[in-house]
């Protein structure tokens, strides 16, 4: 005998739930409240019901439906009807519902109830505590030693976890939940816990209080971008049964997890029926439980329900399951085969985005047991219409996973709409997993040819809370991927009105003296230094930044030292470290040495571009700022010197007492990033120089127009001593020091005479010492773009 289902809900999940009930012998018709654009479409035995919703305001209508309708059985997709008790409106009238009572769905609307089930019955699980007092709470966080995460306890529309990188981060995020209350009244009460690391795997278990059984392990793609950077989403995509979650972790995860969680919950007098989502942690120490969740996960259900064996009749399962006999039907699933999701969404998503597109599906062109799923779709006037930032998702099921992700792929190509955006590497763990382990098969071993891929790994490990430092809006600086993002519009930029800068550069023999001294953590910034300064020139902030550290053998201290100083020159220059490479290469590089390179892109309106040479004139100022020392060129004469006069690196500095001549050497690159930028925002400068090799004479010329001529003064500051010990030390000629160094000006701005106030006022603030160097002349025929005058007596 057949009977009606109501499936609750609108997204894709309900779509994949809808499709697949339909395909019952034993299913009449299945209604979805409201339903998409995708269950509208598919006929048949599947109608929407547009007007009810599982809102609370409509549980009484939607019980009335059910009576009307002959439902046999509700299956409620999202997590908030079932907190607010919609399975208990239909057990008052005797209708099946697959899915927790309110008692039961607590497991989801609270954080620290779900810890506390976790402790009482020894799930494993990452250290914490719960607090509902702000100033205990607060207190809590200033004794803990490990990163953490931060969790409003109720539900918070999967946005009330914060991973906060250090003390006053965590403080903030704090406030924000439990004074700002950011998320509401989710964040009265918060769970802080510790942070892990390591592959996330969801476990979907059917269960009727007391018999279970776990669909294929799932992994979700929960960031925006390619190798899981930038902003966290809904779910860009998943693939099942995830390769990292082997037979034998499957088999822990169940008997030390599942198993007394489903046993611990009808102990506890909250027999759990429904679909329990597990989401796993694989650690260092085996998995480990992050959350419970009381229904479906998206996309993980329209990954794993292609995997269900035809002759599994899927509506007789969760019936069976609401009336608590599970163990008598049979649930088979395809075996030896892999499933891939891919999801499209809405450009701008997970910000804003447009509403209203078309949306077109090549029907004919899809490849076998590839499968289309709605989520923020609508239809009218028998169009189907983007509704919502994930609008739909492409699925298949294939023997293997390379084949499973290709046609879902495939299956992409047939969906089009205005600016839709998928990720193009789901499964992209999965693949190199599997590609290292194919590689570590090998007899000859890559750590024999004198490459270490795991202290590669480990170097990564050990920088990445130094990295996360730097992050900003619209960057992550998550590392450990192929590449890093930036969101223009995230950090406030009208893309149409901006252009996007480029500088790489590296540090010079300056690298031989860190070497030989063993000093390595100043290096990285002069890396930035050289960069940054060169985009702010341009009138561009930087965003973004990215190493290259290559060397003979890898030592994970010289790199992790370097690195802290690249993260401490990004902070210092307010943009990102989103990537970078470490390449490894015995017999390129002698043992302790090693090269670098840096790249940085940033940001500037159209009319904001310097230098300004058409508002050039003469008379315009030159102001100069103030170096900090060699920065880094020069350092071949430097060395040279060094040498010749047979000091050593380690002897008292005799230009700076307090140092040793390696570390007054190494004194970084000045940062002008941050000094600058108020200036540039208000257009009161007409060009910038930045005094790096070629010194004033050659780099002023260079922001010039051709018939100007910069006149420098020398009077006008005093000459560090370490330019005059080197000239003196090395008998150098005028004119070649001043073509080899800075001579105490890191940077020079042209400025018009009524604007010079202004800008002395706002480096001021910033802490800069400045210099009014000179002007801009008319410029004789055949004369040199920059005459440096009272140079004769340097030293």
């Amino acid at each position: 005998m057949s009977f009606n289902v109501l499936v609750l809900g609108n997204g894709g999940r309900e779509h994949a739930l809808a499709w697949k009930l339909a395909a019952s012998n034993s299913v009449g018709t299945v209604y979805v409240a409201p339903g998409n654009g995708g269950t509208a479409d598919l006929g048949g035995k599947v109608v929407n019901v547009c007007d009810l919703s599982p809102s609370p305001a409509h549980f009484e209508a939607l019980q009335k439906f059910a009576v009307e309708n002959s439902i046999g059985l509700v299956v409620p997709g999202p997590e908030q009807p079932l907190v607010d008790g919609i399975s208990d409106v239909f057990a008052k009238v005797g209708i099946p519902v697959f899915g927790p009572s309110a008692k039961a769905a607590i497991f989801e609307g609270s954080k620290t109830f779900s810890k506390d089930f976790m402790a009482k019955h020894n799930i494993p699980t990452a250290r914490y505590a719960n607090f509902d007092n702000y100033e205990e709470a607060k207190a809590y966080l200033q004794k803990v030693d490990y990163q953490i995460v931060l969790k409003a306890d109720g539900i918070a529309g999967g946005k009330g976890v914060l991973i906060p990188t250090s003390q006053q981060e965590a403080q903030e995020a704090l406030k924000a939940l439990m004074v700002e209350r950011q998320f509401g009244s989710a964040g009265d009460s918060i769970v802080i816990e510790e942070f892990l690391e390591g592959d996330e795997i969801s476990i979907l278990t059917i269960s009727d209080g007391y018999s279970y059984f776990n669909l294929p392990p799932a992994q979700d793609h929960k960031r925006i971008g390619e190798n899981d950077t930038g902003l966290n989403t809904g779910g860009m995509g998943a693939y099942a049964p995830a390769p990292a979650a082997t037979p034998q972790l499957m088999q822990r995860m169940d008997q030390e997890a599942i198993k007394p969680t489903i046993d611990g919950m009808r102990k506890d007098g909250l027999p759990f029926v429904g679909v329990l989502f597990t989401g796993f942690i694989l650690t260092a120490d085996g998995p480990k439980v992050l959350e419970y969740n009381v229904r479906f996960g998206d996309p993980e259900t329209q990954t794993v329900l292609p995997l269900l064996d035809d002759e599994t009749d899927l509506a007789q399962v969760f019936l069976a399951a609401a009336e608590h006999r599970l163990d008598s039907v049979d649930i088979k699933l395809k075996e030896n085969y892999f499933s891939t999701t891919v999801v499209l969404a809405a450009g701008g998503y997970p910000e804003s985005y447009a509403k209203g597109d078309v949306i077109t599906i090549d029907t004919e062109a899809l490849p076998e047991n590839a499968h289309i799923f709605h989520a923020g779709t609508v239809k009218k006037n028998g169009q189907i219409l983007t509704a919502g930032g994930r609008v739909i998702a492409s699925s298949a099921v294939a023997s293997t996973l390379r084949e499973a992700v290709d046609k879902a792929y495939q299956g992409v190509e047939c969906i089009k709409f205005d600016n839709c955006y998928f990720r193009k590497d789901i499964a992209h763990r999965a693949f190199k997993a599997a590609e290292k382990s194919a590689a570590n098969s090998k007899s000859i071993t890559y750590a024999e040819a004198g490459v270490s891929v795991d202290n590669g790994n480990l170097l990564v490990q050990k920088i990445k809370q130094k990295v996360k430092s730097t992050r900003r809006a619209g960057a992550d600086s998550d590392i450990g991927g192929f590449g890093g993002l930036f969101d223009l519009k995230a950090a406030g930029y009208k893309t149409d009105e901006t252009l996007l800068v480029a500088a790489t550069d590296g540090v010079g023999t300056k690298l031989m003296i860190a070497q030989e001294t063993g000093i390595h953590d100043t290096v990285g910034i002069d890396l930035v230094a050289m960069n940054v300064n060169d985009l702010v020139v341009q009138g561009a902030e930087p965003l973004i930044f990215l190493d290259y550290f290559a060397t003979g053998a890898l030592d994970i201290k010289v790199a992790t030292d370097f690195v802290s100083g690249v993260a401490d020159g990004c902070i210092a220059a307010g943009c990102a470290l989103v990537g970078g490479e470490t390449s490894e290469m015995p017999g390129m590089y002698p043992a302790g040495h090693y090269d670098t390179n840096g790249t940085a892109v940033g940001a500037v309106g159209r009319n904001a571009i310097l230098p300004k040479i058409e508002r050039m004139s003469s008379g315009n100022v030159l102001l100069g700022l103030a170096s900090d020392g060699l920065h880094s060129n020069g350092f071949s004469l430097v060395r040279k010197i060094i040498e010749t006069v047979d000091v050593q690196w380690s002897d008292k500095c005799p230009w700076d007492s307090s140092k040793t001549v390696g570390e007054a050497t190494l004194v970084p690159t000045r940062i002008y990033v941050k000094q600058l930028l108020p200036s540039i925002r208000e257009n009161l400068l007409l060009g910038l120089a930045h005094i790096t090799g070629g010194g004033l004479v050659e780099n002023i010329p260079r922001a010039l127009p051709k018939n100007l001529q910069a006149k420098v003064d020398m009077n006008t500051w005093e000459v560090p001593e370490v330019f005059k010990w080197f000239g003196k030390a090395g008998n150098v000629p005028t004119e070649d020091i001043l073509k080899t160094f800075n001579m105490g000006i890191g940077m020079v701005l042209i400025v018009e005479k009524q604007n010079v106030a202004r800008v002395k006022e706002l480096l001021a603030e910033a802490n800069e010492t400045v210099y009014e160097i000179g002007v801009l002349c008319e410029k004789p025929d055949g004369a040199p773009g920059c005459v440096v005058e009272n140079a004769s007596n340097l030293y």
